[in-house]
């Protein structure tokens, strides 16, 4: 998954019709609701403003007076396709007097936001996995060093026979993580499904 490093905007002509195009990072649906109004306010002569949200747990579609499924659609396929996150795309269309029909009005707007996101600014997400590991005190000094070593997250340690360590790292180092302290406690380690 990517997400925004700031605001890009794109324009395409298609038939004398003006589209422009404006992707947004936002954190929630309130915030792409604000930026959405604002943008309404600066392009009060715009036929149609048509967007696209993919925020999580809040995404959402509008054709603006468009046929059904020719603008918003488009949009959307293009911000999954990239694989964005937590970005609002809008597209502004000002007539130009010819009439492009459903294909026409879907490649434009597919073609607006694929613009718009080839000139974007886009930071991989990092995901993490949590897991838990069972060890001997002797092995703990070592096992942090290693945690240090990777900058792995000690999220909690509890102390009983053995020691119980529940730990978060990004999901790209846990094979060579988990593989690395196994060899380096000697096999004196056990995973424990949390």
């Amino acid at each position: 998954m990517y997400q925004l490093n700031a605001v890009a905007r794109a324009e395409i002509d298609i038939k004398k019709s003006r589209f422009l195009c404006e992707l947004h990072p936002v954190q929630d649906k309130a915030q792409a609701r604000l930026i959405l109004s604002n943008i309404r306010q600066q392009h009060p002569n715009a036929v149609h403003v048509c967007w696209a949200l993919l925020c999580a747990g809040d995404s959402g579609l509008d054709d603006d007076g468009e046929p059904a499924g020719t603008a918003a659609r488009p949009i959307y396929n293009i911000l999954v396709h990239k694989q964005l996150s937590n970005v609002l795309a809008v597209v502004i269309r000002y007539w130009g007097g010819t009439k492009l029909g459903a294909g026409g009005l879907s490649r434009a707007y597919g073609q607006a936001a694929s613009e718009a996101c080839k000139v974007a600014s886009m930071i991989q997400l990092e995901t993490y996995e949590d897991l838990s590991c069972v060890l001997q005190f002797a092995d703990e000094s070592s096992l942090r060093r290693l945690c240090e070593q990777y900058q792995v997250t000690i999220l909690s340690v509890h102390y009983e026979q053995e020691i119980h360590m529940h730990l978060r790292l990004r999901s790209k180092q846990l094979p060579e993580f988990k593989q690395t302290a196994h060899d380096l406690l000697r096999g004196h380690l056990r995973w424990v499904h949390s």
